[in-house]
């Protein structure tokens, strides 16, 4: 077992330049599209754009690990932009449905992705052209696709809406705000009958909704961690049982990641295996 004052013409200067910039950055968004069960839109600004999502009441979208019932990760192509070099997909902290199929991952109502853009030419719009494949489910799961399009002009304001984004985003180890959960162990049992790891956890900021997920590189399967231990003051425990359909042989001295959540924060970190 391992542990592990102002004259009244700069007043009004300085609101030109506040309206200007403003107006600049709430130019930058795409009109909507309406998919299937949910619509569509690009808002960008700052280095960023956001890849919205909306969806009716009672319905849901999945996170890049779907859960142990299946589904549809979001799937995006960026090969139709100009001027872009890269553009990284960030994923706000999730949460966990249960129902008579098992438990899964994802987002209702709606998400953002926000996405950190790299310009081939800085000093050069980007033409961003995506399209999007992602599932969204009620009673029953569909797959819907959208292709949005903007233009983001260099050195435009950040938009309200990415702030806000932003803040749903898991923080890392060394980048950990005040009220975000903490791993603080990880134990594992590769040799026990029932082998398994427990993630001992805490949540400065409280721990109501506290949940855990846990992944694996190459897309090999962990199951969804089990809370198994709170003791109302922040620490909780929570276990993830590797006796059945995971392959340990492949899993074993991997580095696993753990997102962990609350209503209150969210960070991630990594365990190796082992």
């Amino acid at each position: 077992m391992r542990s592990f004052a102002l004259a009244p013409i700069a007043l009004c200067s300085v609101g030109l330049i506040v309206a200007a910039a403003s107006s600049l950055a709430a130019e930058v968004e795409s009109p909507w599209v309406e998919a299937q069960k949910s619509r569509a839109r690009l808002v960008g600004g700052g280095g960023l754009v956001g890849v919205e999502l909306q969806l009716p009441e009672g319905w849901k979208t999945y996170w890049r690990t779907p859960g142990d019932a299946g589904g549809v990760p979001p799937a995006f192509d960026w090969s139709g932009s100009k001027n872009l070099e890269s553009a990284q997909v960030l994923y706000p902290a999730p949460m966990r449905f249960s129902d008579s199929s098992g438990d899964t991952v994802g987002y209702k109502s709606s998400v953002t992705f926000p996405v950190r853009l790299k310009a081939k030419d800085p000093s050069q719009p980007i033409d961003l052209d995506v399209a999007i494949d992602y599932g969204v489910c009620k009673d029953i799961c569909i797959p819907a696709q959208a292709k949005l399009s903007v233009t983001v002009p260099p050195d435009t304001a950040m938009s309200d809406e990415l702030i806000a984004a932003m803040a749903t985003i898991p923080a890392p180890p060394d980048g950990r705000r005040e009220n975000d959960p903490l791993l603080k162990r990880a134990v594992v049992d590769l040799a026990a009958a029932k082998p398994h790891v427990l993630l001992e956890t805490e949540f400065p900021g409280g721990a109501e909704h506290a949940d855990a997920f846990v992944e694996a590189p190459d897309g090999l399967y962990v199951p969804l961690p089990k809370k198994t231990a709170d003791d109302g003051k922040g620490a909780v425990t929570f276990e993830i049982d590797l006796s059945k359909d995971v392959d340990l042989a492949a899993l074993k001295g991997k580095q696993l990641k753990a997102t962990i959540v609350s209503d209150k924060g969210q960070s991630e970190a990594s365990f190796p295996l082992q």
